[in-house]
């Protein structure tokens, strides 16, 4: 998966995250009755989490689909080419060891923000 393709998953989040808030502030200071407006906050809110949870949700999936995919064409890949050089496996097996240290370096970063 590219940097483009990771980078975004977390924009959407954020731009979700960032709408939220600017919603929530615009709706504080517009002159409406207090309990009106928190009932709107509320519904907001609650539509903008599940929003959230949805677009959270594709892209785990879409992450765990890849993984899969890449998993079952490395797998693949060596059946065919059992006759590799030396070399070319050792340039396969670091290809695979630095996108399993990025996904880790992923799966941290998303446990922190838990």
């Amino acid at each position: 998966m590219g940097h483009k393709e990771c980078c975004e998953g977390g924009c959407m989040v954020k731009l979700v995250v960032g709408g939220l808030i600017g919603a929530g502030l615009a709706l504080l200071l517009a002159p409406q009755a207090g309990k009106k407006t928190r009932k709107y906050l509320a519904s907001l809110a609650e539509e903008m989490g599940g929003k959230a949870n949805e677009a959270v949700s594709d892209f785990a999936e879409t992450v765990s689909d890849f993984v899969d995919r890449a998993s079952d064409r490395a797998s693949d890949f060596l059946k065919e080419k059992e006759g590799l050089t030396k070399e070319s496996k050792k340039t396969l097996l670091a290809a695979l060891e630095k996108a399993q240290e990025k996904l880790e370096e992923q799966r941290k970063r998303l446990a922190d923000s838990i």
